[in-house]
């Protein structure tokens, strides 16, 4: 399971090391809560960071 998240976020240009700590850490504080597993997922995470990362450059 850990090797398919790895491949996916590679597959989606996502530094696994820092996808897997963000999500990880936002599940262990409970930023995420449990209906919103989904929103952690590599392809809606990265839309959502570059979606932050453009507000702040903003």
């Amino acid at each position: 399971m850990l090797a398919s998240l790895i491949n996916t976020a590679k597959l989606h240009d996502i530094d696994p090391r820092h996808y897997l700590s963000d999500v990880l850490e936002r599940i262990v504080s409970g930023r995420t809560k449990i209906n919103q597993l989904n929103t952690l997922l590599p392809w809606h995470w990265k839309a959502a960071c570059d979606g932050s990362e453009a507000k702040i450059a903003a």
